[in-house]
């Protein structure tokens, strides 16, 4: 048997060739990440006598055009967390960091896990889509969040307060009311120098060119309260340019973020898991892909605390001799974005608070008991998750398997 390991980087990769008991197939050499170079390194390697498994980190996105190619090649093809490959065999008190030596590293690791490898499959392109499409998701919601904040630093010169006056949530093209408010009425002296009556009749207009529902008595709520506001920056083209192109920066990304959002649960239902998850409480159509996309494919875990301390939230132990700490932090080596996620759901569950959800009644019991936020919140994820690894594989089981 032949393992391949390949140390992948951006644009190149080097690539060993290793059998049993430390043979040398073929020593590191340097594959570019062109047509030319793919089709050379497949000749080479369809010239390997007997079976040939090939190993790689999945690094960022660096490792996809090689995994891809040669797994349409009909190359048995794994792909593993770099984590595991930098904790394999330090064995030794000389340290050496170079590409040579970690694709015969790599290589060494197919060869001692040889049976344990995961065959990189087209399921995988879904996932590595719908995680790349999560990580936008949230660069774009911070920038969603940063450009809100903006917006309401402006109003405070010129209108403020006047976004906490609306609390209809936003529609699914992200555009929310206060913010097509300020759109129209940027300045206070929009409101209050029209007078009740002008203001009313342009309000209601307004609704119906929007189409918001009209509330008779919020006119009279909002003039009244714009009546007592006092603006910093004077009503003049330079503070509407400066109000309008902030509003149009936040419409914009909004926009993006629930279109991001939508493609996300679109991508998501082609996994075989979604139902499954999708059923579960405190996860909907905005945290479930984002779950399923951080946590991948379950088969890569061979036991529910491998996906506890993936995701960082399994309790840590610290023990020597006769000694044993009690209270212990856990590990925070996985995921951070998974947590943030776990997080969110634990979130959910607490505000929704569905007394029939086992989760939610742990939640709830650790509260009760006056464990700190973190400590519950941690607690709960952990108790998530081994019930998602537990549902999730259950149902996984009874899938047909593939041909």
């Amino acid at each position: 048997m032949n393992a391949v390991g390949i140390d992948v980087s951006k644009g190149k990769s080097m690539v060993a060739a290793l059998r049993p008991f430390g043979e040398i197939v073929a020593k590191p050499f340097e594959v570019p990440h062109t047509s030319s170079g793919f089709h050379q390194l497949v000749d080479q390697l369809n010239s390997l006598d007997g079976s040939t498994r090939i190993i790689m980190e999945h690094t960022g996105r660096y490792y996809e055009p090689m995994a891809r190619w040669l797994s349409d090649s009909g190359f048995f093809v794994s792909t593993v967390n770099p984590k595991l490959i930098k904790d394999y065999g330090n064995n030794t008190l000389r340290k050496v960091k170079t590409d040579k030596a970690d694709s015969v590293k790599i290589a060494r690791y197919a060869l001692d896990n040889w049976q344990d490898l995961r065959q990189y499959t087209s399921m995988d392109i879904i996932r590595n889509q719908l995680k790349t499409m999560n990580h936008q998701f949230s660069f774009y919601m911070k920038q969603k969040t940063s450009y809100k904040n903006n917006l309401i630093s402006l109003l405070d010169q010129t209108y403020p307060g006047i976004n906490d006056f609306f609390d209809s949530p936003a529609r699914s093209d992200g555009s929310q009311k206060w913010v097509d408010f300020v759109s129209s009425f940027w300045h206070v002296d929009c409101v209050r120098s029209l007078g009740l009556a002008a203001f009313t009749e342009r309000y209601q207009k307004w609704c119906k060119r929007h189409g918001y529902n009209f509330q008779p008595e919020k006119p009279a709520q909002i003039y009244s309260f714009s009546k007592e506001l006092i603006s910093v920056f004077t009503k003049d083209p330079v503070t509407k340019f400066l109000v309008k192109q902030a509003v149009e920066q936040l419409n914009t990304v909004s926009f993006t973020v629930e279109q991001l959002r939508l493609e996300m649960n679109r991508l998501a239902a082609q996994l075989p898991e979604y139902q499954v998850v999708m059923a579960m409480k405190g996860v909907g159509p905005s945290l479930g892909p984002q779950l399923m996309a951080e946590i991948g494919d379950l088969s890569r875990f061979s036991h529910r605390e491998a996906l506890t301390a993936f995701a960082g939230v399994d309790p840590g132990v610290n023990q020597s001799g006769t000694y044993e700490a009690r209270s212990v932090r856990t590990s925070k080596r996985g995921s951070p974005q998974l947590r943030k996620t776990l997080f969110q759901i634990m979130d959910v569950l607490i505000k929704s608070a569905p007394s029939d959800d086992a989760v939610y009644r742990f939640l709830d019991k650790k509260r009760s008991e006056g464990k700190p936020y973190y400590v519950y919140m941690t607690a709960g994820a952990n108790k998530f998750l081994r019930i998602y690894y537990g549902r999730v594989k259950e149902y996984l089981a009874t899938l047909p398997k593939p041909e």
